[in-house]
């Protein structure tokens, strides 16, 4: 049975991207407003059209035309899908240690430097298994040293125990 976020949820979810959002601009020095160049929304698994719904991810991306269709072009946004079933899963079987506001700012954060990376060229979003896989460890990577500054003892929980072991998000379009 499909579980979803309930009001308050989704507005820490809100809350949460905002927050990855200045953290991000700032580790990636974006300048005010280019954010707007990144083209993304966040939809919840209640809006999900069937193909965003994913097993195995507490989130992924997919890339879509400004139509709303897959792209192959330059117009395009990227949707952050997230799978609120698994994360609150994720959440209730570790509650004793893991909290939802930073698990999600951590999808959050994870989700963006995606987005940044794609936007720059830094990496494809079309790669083979093996790129993604290499992509994923980076984005790790550079997620934890974003969320550096925000470390407290709950987020030091979530780095640890959602490590690249795990997947935070997959890609597709």
């Amino acid at each position: 049975m499909r579980r979803f976020f309930t009001a308050p949820q989704i507005s820490l979810a809100g809350r949460s991207f905002s927050q990855a959002e200045r953290m991000a601009a700032g580790f990636f020095r974006l300048a005010p407003g280019q954010w707007k160049e990144h083209r993304y929304d966040v939809k919840t698994l209640a809006y999900l059209d069937k193909h965003e719904v994913r097993e195995g991810a507490f989130a992924h991306l997919c890339k879509y035309g400004l139509d709303g269709q897959a792209v192959d072009g330059k117009s395009h946004f990227y949707r952050i899908c997230l799978q609120d079933d698994r994360i609150l899963d994720a959440v209730e079987r570790a509650s004793s240690f893991i909290r939802l506001a930073p698990l999600l700012l951590y999808i959050a954060a994870h989700e963006l430097v995606h987005v940044v990376r794609f936007e720059r060229g830094e990496v494809a979003f079309e790669a083979s298994d093996r790129e993604k896989s290499e992509e994923e460890e980076t984005v790790h990577r550079i997620t934890r040293n974003l969320l550096k500054p925000a470390t407290d003892p709950d987020l030091n929980l979530v780095l640890d125990c959602f490590s690249n072991r795990y997947r935070i998000g997959d890609m597709v379009q």
